[in-house]
């Protein structure tokens, strides 16, 4: 038992260093439908540092981190700084104005289909992942951090979310796409 211990830890490590090499990739395209039927694209949002946030409307930590987007999104948006956040629980089509509402949430929130959501993770939607789930999307449109479906304490700090936030509005537009290129080339 004793020697199964070590091989799972290398597993669980390799698994997230695989994770780790998918976040930096094109983020696909994805329409958020808001409540009042208005829909946005991700698209929309090129040139500025996204955080495309996926919750339950249901659960403890995405509240915590909807309100942490919402105030970062008051410190960092000047600079060029996007929340964007979708709801997928059940019925999350009818929640998620209240969810806004109760939280008092500013940036844009919709709802989504699993599926949906997991087809932009690259997640298998037969093995539920933990919420809430986030991908941080240079100012040139490329994945560049992505929460691991298994759940991360350290990615969902304010500290941690801070200094990516930071990292990513320091760099020239350029930068992130010769940066992508140039591990594109190594694989």
């Amino acid at each position: 038992m004793l020697r199964i211990l070590p091989m799972m830890a290398v597993a669980t490590l390799a698994a997230a260093s695989m994770q780790a090499a998918e976040a930096s990739r094109p983020a696909p395209e994805y329409s958020i439908t808001l409540t009042n039927g208005k829909q946005v694209l991700l698209s929309q949002y090129r040139g500025k540092v996204v955080a495309l946030g996926f919750y339950f409307t249901t659960c403890p930590h995405c509240q915590v981190t909807c309100q942490l987007m919402e105030k970062l999104s008051g410190e960092y948006g000047g600079r060029g700084f996007q929340p964007l956040g979708v709801v997928f629980n059940e019925m999350a089509n009818l929640l998620v104005g209240d969810y806004t509402r109760n939280l008092k949430l500013t940036f844009p929130m919709g709802a989504s289909s699993r599926g949906t959501v997991y087809d932009f993770l690259k997640e298998n939607d037969n093995q539920r992942g933990t919420v809430p789930q986030m991908a941080l999307i240079d100012r040139k449109g490329i994945i560049r951090y992505q929460s691991p479906p298994a759940g991360d304490d350290v990615f969902f700090k304010e500290q941690t979310l801070r200094q990516r936030i930071e990292e990513l509005l320091k760099e020239p537009a350029t930068r992130a796409a010769s940066k992508t290129r140039a591990a594109s080339k190594k694989k």
